[in-house]
């Protein structure tokens, strides 16, 4: 009596080395866009910085004084108002904000 075996399917050493390598995969992609978002939030901050000191510029080029707060510079010289930095003055001088959020420098 002869059988005939027929193998259909995985063995668990096979499954297991398949999720391992892909396990390894995931990690080395979380790290890579992690990288890459931390750079974009960067860019993000420096160009918002400068397009609030060329609004404020503008704003004083067209009126003679710095606006008291962002809300004077928008729609006129900002599309609409950064989340990243606000705009204030003290004592006739304008500043952005000193406490930006996590990435932004003042």
């Amino acid at each position: 009596m002869k059988t005939n075996k027929t193998d259909k399917g995985f063995t668990l050493v096979e499954l297991l080395i398949v999720i391992v390598i892909l396990g390894i995969l995931a990690t080395v992609t979380v790290f890579a866009v992690q990288g890459i978002t931390d750079q974009g939030k960067t860019s993000t901050c420096a160009a918002d910085k400068k397009t609030y000191e060329v609004a404020v510029e503008a704003y004083w080029a067209k009126n003679g004084f710095y606006p008291v707060n962002e809300a004077a510079l928008v729609p006129g010289f900002l599309r609409a108002v950064s989340t990243n930095y606000s705009v204030g003055t003290s004592n006739g001088v304008i500043t952005l904000d000193a406490n930006p959020p996590a990435g932004c420098t003042a």
